[in-house]
């Protein structure tokens, strides 16, 4: 199977989701059950009315590009999920002034596990205020970072 590169995929879907105020985070094609995944996010969230929409946008358009060269594939269309890590510096600017979690590979300062407010990143640290203390841990420390999900 000839997989079209999965940054060609995402590039050429942008266009079809740029208008309607959808963001592809990321595409992911699964060789052994030929389907190829779409994650998207919008500013207020994604529901299963928007994943229909952005799935219905683009099925013929994604037929002509023919990401799988000419093979079968199945194509869903999803939300990334709440816990999702971050990936790009947009999850990180999205994130800005909310509660993170952070798994470590190794612990600082005795934990792994550290939950705080994401107050500031570059390309090598992100900072936390953990509401005692603010940390500044370098990404290559991270093993995981996501949005904290809080139960009420």
């Amino acid at each position: 199977m000839q997989i079209k590169p999965v940054e060609q995929i995402k590039d050429f879907l942008q266009k079809i989701a740029e208008p309607m105020d959808i963001e592809i985070v990321d595409v992911e094609f699964d060789k052994h059950t030929d389907t190829l995944t779409v994650f998207i996010e919008t500013e207020n969230g994604v529901d299963l009315d928007t994943c229909e929409k952005f799935h219905n946008a683009i099925n013929d358009p994604i037929d002509e590009l023919d990401p799988s060269g000419g093979l079968p594939y199945t194509l869903n269309v999803s939300s990334p999920g709440l816990d999702r890590p971050f990936k790009c510096v947009r999850d990180f600017e999205r994130n800005l002034g909310k509660e993170v979690e952070l798994k470590l590979f190794a612990p600082l300062k005795g934990v792994k596990f550290i939950e705080g407010v994401l107050t500031a990143f570059d390309e090598n640290t992100v900072t936390v205020d953990t509401g005692k203390e603010e940390l500044k841990i370098s990404l290559n420390k991270i093993a995981k970072i996501n949005k904290a999900i809080k139960f009420d």
